[in-house]
């Protein structure tokens, strides 16, 4: 008799079993939040057939902020202070136009860093070493990642509107940043103070020291 019910608990519990729906974490579950998607593996596209792009703005995921989706390739960019290292030099200065677009930073940090390697001009200012703000960013292991660039003026409109102006984010209204678009031999820098800017990038000096704000791309 005692076999026989552990033959039928066995049974029952295969039935069970069976029924039960099984989870696959890389398909989108409505009962968790974006983030829990995303880290989950859910891809971005996957994502955005049930939720509105809006709704990623300013979750902190991969080592900083969403302020940026890319709804034709499910890129997503975030972007994070790091003032921690204090303001920080340009670098040499020379003639070189960098692109306003969103996205373009990573390309934009690599020219730079190029141009300053480069750059033996009379019309310029030697900085002659590696200590400034591409440089240090473009070798920066930080958060766990290490594919950081000095994002776009237009990068920095939209994380001013995207995450900022919506309270979220840790970037500083005290100080100001460097962007990575540059014209001729002056760059756009960014400050976050409501009441001065209103999140518009000017035109600042490569003679100036100011704050790095970081960001990097994420495709999954």
């Amino acid at each position: 008799m005692r076999n026989l019910l552990l033959i039928l608990f066995s049974v029952a519990t295969l039935i069970s079993c069976e029924n039960e729906p099984v989870f696959n974490p890389f398909e989108y579950n409505s009962n968790l939040t974006i983030k829990q998607n995303l880290t989950n593996g859910v891809s971005i596209l996957d994502i955005l057939n049930y939720n509105d792009i809006s709704s990623f703005y300013g979750i902190e995921y991969g080592g900083g902020f969403i302020f940026h989706v890319n709804p034709n390739n499910g890129e997503i960019i975030v972007a994070t202070d790091y003032s921690e290292i204090g303001d920080v030099a340009w670098g040499d200065v020379f003639d070189l136009d960098t692109s306003h677009n969103i996205g373009d930073g990573d390309i934009n940090t690599q020219l730079i860093i190029e141009g300053n390697q480069n750059d033996n001009s009379s019309n310029g200012t030697e900085f002659g070493s590696d200590d400034y703000a591409f440089k240090i960013v473009y070798d920066l292991n930080y958060n766990g990642y290490s594919d950081w660039f000095i994002p776009s003026s237009g990068s920095m409109e939209i994380i001013y509107s995207n995450i900022h102006s919506l309270g979220f984010g840790n970037f500083n209204e005290n100080l100001v940043y460097w962007s990575s678009t540059k014209e001729g031999y002056f760059p756009y820098v960014m400050a976050f103070n409501f009441e001065s800017w209103g999140g518009l990038p000017f035109l600042g000096s490569c003679l100036d020291v100011n704050g790095l704000l970081i960001a990097r791309k994420i495709q999954q």
